[in-house]
């Protein structure tokens, strides 16, 4: 049996000139590392990772005519995500079906009252997204805000229709937090004051920053533009590392940023796989109750090239929901950063894209 030793020095490394990411630093500190294979630029060997539980990474590497090596390219059926392929553990049935067969379940149950769960056990919830609360209640998925798939290796993506079969209607796709700029800077309830605005509808003492921002067209609402930074549409390729999504003031200060290493670890490692589930309302003496989708779609293979590119064609925008109430007393901030985007549009963001019956 092998023994395991650290590889501290492990990194991955962006060169968007080529463009391609390297992984590098296996040997350096590593008291019993492969160098034989590693260093020899061996063509057909295979590299091995595996993640624990607790979210180390374990690697192993063999060499081209190893029986490993042979066992391996000798399966043809291994899904492969990216440029890796996916090596199941064990002869149970893989997340997609079960994803499906859970699905089944939620769909066959009908109407279900608002619920979500949390630290207390399940509770009732009857706010306006307890659609999709309900679903990862009954999926057992506890609500939280890290950059990982909800279920199984999925993202699950719950959105209200106002009838199934119909495509009508916005998905969010992801609330992260600007990182850079103004925003970060200054601070969030700073940010509000300087580019919100007072409440449409009259509501008192409380300013609001919202409004939808496409690339490159300036919003009415705040005065800021979206652009990205760093990015060749036509190559394909981002071009500097430092870039990202920005909001740009009209000195051309930048408000918000959202750095392209911030975006890319969240794409790719939270909706490399996602399955987007329509869900119907109703309102019983103010409760609201939710029945679930028997066709639902799911997409695989994503990419951040493809999230940039709809964020450019116009298909995925910028549109927040962030609010400051009592601003002039005790102020109570609500951040809410979204990218949405149409749900008839969710195609163009993964490689494949299928509708599958729960039933």
């Amino acid at each position: 049996m092998g023994t395991i030793s650290k590889a501290p020095n492990v990194q991955i490394i962006l060169y968007p000139q080529y463009p391609e990411v390297r992984i590098s630093g296996f040997l350096k500190g590593c008291k019993s590392a492969p160098s034989e294979l590693i260093r020899m630029r061996q063509e057909g060997r295979i590299l091995f990772f595996g993640i624990r539980h607790n979210g180390t990474v374990l690697g192993y590497v063999t060499a081209h005519d190893s029986p490993l090596a042979n066992e391996i390219r000798a399966k043809e059926d291994l899904k492969q995500t990216g440029v890796f392929r996916e090596l199941p553990l064990t002869e149970q049935a893989d997340s997609k079906t079960i994803v499906l067969r859970e699905l089944g379940r939620i769909h066959r149950r009908g109407w279900i009252q608002g619920k979500r769960i949390s630290k207390r056990g399940v509770i009732g919830c009857n706010s306006s997204n307890a659609g999709g609360y309900t679903l990862e209640a009954e999926l057992g998925i506890l609500p939280n805000g890290f950059s990982e798939p909800d279920f199984l290796g999925w993202e699950v993506k719950q959105h209200t229709v106002s009838r199934f079969g119909s495509t009508a209607g916005r998905i969010t796709l992801m609330t992260p937090e600007p990182t850079e700029g103004y925003y970060r800077e200054e601070g969030a309830e700073a940010f509000v004051r300087r580019f919100g605005a007072p409440d449409r509808i009259g509501r008192a003492d409380r300013l609001n920053f919202g409004g939808i921002h496409h690339v490159d067209r300036r919003c009415e609402r705040t005065g800021l533009t979206m652009v990205i930074h760093g990015y060749d549409f036509e190559k394909k390729a981002i071009t500097e590392t430092g870039g990202g999504i920005c909001l740009i003031a009209d000195n051309q200060e930048i408000a918000a940023k959202w750095p392209f290493a911030g975006i890319i670890a969240h794409w790719n490692r939270k909706h490399g796989r996602a399955v987007y589930v329509p869900s119907m309302c109703r309102k019983e003496n103010s409760a609201r109750f939710y029945q679930y989708a028997s066709i639902v779609r799911m997409g695989e293979g994503t990419d951040v090239l493809l999230l940039l590119d709809a964020l450019l064609n116009g298909q995925v925008y910028y549109d927040p929901g962030i609010k400051l109430e009592d601003a002039s007393t005790y102020p109570k901030l609500k951040r809410r950063s979204q990218f949405r985007i149409k749900s008839a549009d969710i195609s163009v963001l993964y490689k494949k894209m299928t509708s599958e019956s729960v039933i």
